[in-house]
């Protein structure tokens, strides 16, 4: 009996959490057909990877990206697959392509995301040839998919289709019976689609981009309580999920975004949440949130936070960066596209009033910690403040205030200016606890936007590596194969797509890590183009060395380093329906079975 590859004497995680075990895995047509300790027929197998000393696992899921534009362009979305990642999730935070024109979507996408607009606008436009879920479907398995895909439909995305962008982000305005009803066909045709729920999002600091809308809220926030609940009501028949981002300054927004799950007399709504995060600014509420999901699961609810679960860092070229949203000063610069008129404002001494004013503030809610003692400059053409925190600059200049030093910085050397800061995840041993509680997911790293600002590609190997270390240090707080079901099986699971398993008959998603090299290069960053942004510099993580082979559906993608042939010019991925079993590339569509 002949395979198509084998992979022998790795040490082999299922994805269940079972204990692993050095196995032998024969693969054939797409699938796993073999595992087993005793040694496979080699005869006539075009391809044999030795894994002695290294892990065999699942392909790894990413939950949280933000590839919806780049996907049409550059399907291969090879960041991830180099990284272990065989199946990306699109449409979160309630931004999708399925039904948006390409104008809508540069002003939605290209400064919540920073991708830049124009470039979202020309590929939108350039490849959108689909009306509906099912037909997008079908443009995105007609492209060479590196990874598989599976999709959220996004609020946003519907509203502005329905009401028009500047109607759908008005406080006045409220979508009529008919737009009402629009918006629920478009969803229960996506949810028959096999998408995997709705994203929608109330968090306030995200803003537009482009000129008729720009600074104001996404659409999916100005939407009332009965948008939202037909809605959700579509999502609790049909026992999808609801993924969201909660207002964070309204706590009666947040406690019922947790008690919606519930039910009570409805079906429980499947619901993932933003986000579980260990946050400079308010160390108290990381406390609340594993038993707040713990407490609603065990009444009958169905609810989980996404977490990253490695340090939050962020980095910045001047002022540009999301954080800067949730405050009036910062918001304000951030509105102003024009250099010269955003420069008159940071050195206007009325506005830098109000930004001290606002950065000294420590009631209420926040993400960024707003210490710029805590933020370091890593690149700048004054060498001399490289290295140092704005707070220091202030201090080496005769003890300018932080905030000045700041915009000093900002107004002389714009975007040349380069500075990072971490905004939470920062305690190792707070990690560990929300690495392992059952009400949160290992979520949130939002490949494909934020191109100068690294996204979290290698989540997965970074947490790998912290679970192996403290094993070898003799503090252990998760096993290897809890990690791997966390990344893998556990996620697919609950979402209810055809991944993150490795057993017999299960679709070939495989990653080879090397442990030895689960070590600091992953901390590491480096520069790629990205051809279809005009070659545009993304800030990208590069451990060839720990992935040393990646397969899709069977087909190796990445091997010994390098991306394969395959990438970019064959499908090796496919759009994961869901509740369907996914057959191999090249199987009949009568073969797709209803897994309840």
């Amino acid at each position: 009996m002949s395979y198509d590859t084998i992979i022998r004497n790795g040490r082999w995680f299922d994805g269940t959490g079972a204990p692993s075990a050095v196995r032998t895995i024969g693969i054939r047509d797409g699938h796993v057909a073999a595992v087993t300790a005793d040694h496979l027929d080699e005869t006539g197998c075009p391809q044999v990877i030795d894994a002695t000393g290294k892990w065999v696992l699942p392909g790894m899921l990413d939950i949280h990206t933000h590839y919806d534009v780049e996907v049409l362009g550059g399907p291969s979305l090879s960041e991830s697959l180099r990284h272990g990642v065989t199946t990306v999730m699109l449409g979160s935070c309630s931004l999708s392509t399925v039904y948006v024109d390409g104008s809508d979507a540069g002003d939605i996408f290209g400064r919540v995301e920073a991708i830049p607009r124009e470039y979202v606008i020309d590929t939108v436009d350039h490849h959108k040839t689909w009306s509906d879920g099912e037909e997008y479907i079908a443009a995105l398995e007609s492209r060479p998919l590196g990874p598989n895909i599976a999709a959220f439909l996004g609020h946003s995305d519907m509203r502005a289709a329905t009401m028009g962008l500047d109607r759908a982000t008005r406080k006045d305005e409220r979508p009529t019976r008919g737009e009402q009803a629009r918006m629920e066909a478009m969803l229960a045709e996506a949810l028959a689609a096999g998408f995997v729920g709705m994203s929608s999002q109330q968090l306030l600091f995200d803003k537009l981009d482009g000129e008729v809308c720009r600074s104001r809220t996404l659409p999916s926030t100005y939407a009332k309580p009965r948008e939202l609940r037909r809605l959700k009501s579509l999502l609790r028949r049909s026992g999808r999920i609801l993924q969201s981002g909660p207002d964070i300054e309204n706590p009666a927004n947040l406690g019922s975004q947790l008690l919606q799950s519930l039910g009570i007399i409805r079906n429980p709504l499947k619901t993932s949440l933003l986000s579980a995060a260990d946050v400079k600014s308010n160390p108290i509420a990381v406390k609340m949130l594993g038993p707040a999901a713990r407490l609603i699961n065990r009444l009958g609810g169905n609810f989980r936070w996404q977490h990253l679960p490695v340090p939050f860092e962020v980095y910045a070229d001047g002022i540009d960066l999301v954080i800067f949203e949730e405050f009036g000063a910062g918001a304000a610069a951030l509105h102003l596209r024009d250099e010269v008129e955003r420069n008159e404002l940071l050195e206007d001494e009325a506005y830098r009033r109000r930004f001290r004013k606002e950065y000294e503030s420590k009631f209420g809610l926040r993400v960024w910690h707003r210490d710029f003692f805590d933020a370091e400059i890593v690149d700048c053409p004054d060498t001399s403040v490289i290295g140092k925190s704005f707070g220091q600059v202030g201090r080496d200049r005769g003890g300018v205030h932080p905030v000045d030093a700041f915009l000093d910085l900002v107004v002389e050397h714009a975007h040349a200016l380069r500075w990072r800061t971490t905004i939470s995840n920062h305690r190792p041993e707070v990690l560990k606890k929300l690495a392992r509680d059952s009400g949160i997911q290992m979520g949130f790293s939002d490949a494909g936007a934020h191109l100068r600002n690294m996204a979290f590609y290698n989540m997965g190997l970074r947490l790998l590596r912290h679970v192996r270390d403290a094993e070898r240090a003799g503090r252990p707080f998760m096993s290897i194969e809890h990690a791997v079901h966390r990344l893998t099986g556990e996620l697919a699971d609950w979402y209810r797509i055809d991944a993150g398993h490795l057993r017999v008959g299960d679709r070939a998603d495989v990653v080879v890590i090397d442990p030895e090299h689960l070590d600091e290069v992953l901390d590491r960053y480096a520069e790629e183009e990205v051809a279809q942004y005009g070659g545009l510099s993304r800030m990208v993580n590069r451990n060839d060395d720990t992935v040393t082979a990646v397969f899709v559906g069977g087909r190796a993608v990445f091997l010994d380093g390098e991306l394969t042939e395959l990438v970019g010019t064959h499908r090796t991925g496919r759009f994961l329906r869901a509740a369907h079993k996914a057959p191999a590339l090249g199987a009949p569509e009568s073969v797709l079975a209803h897994v309840g």
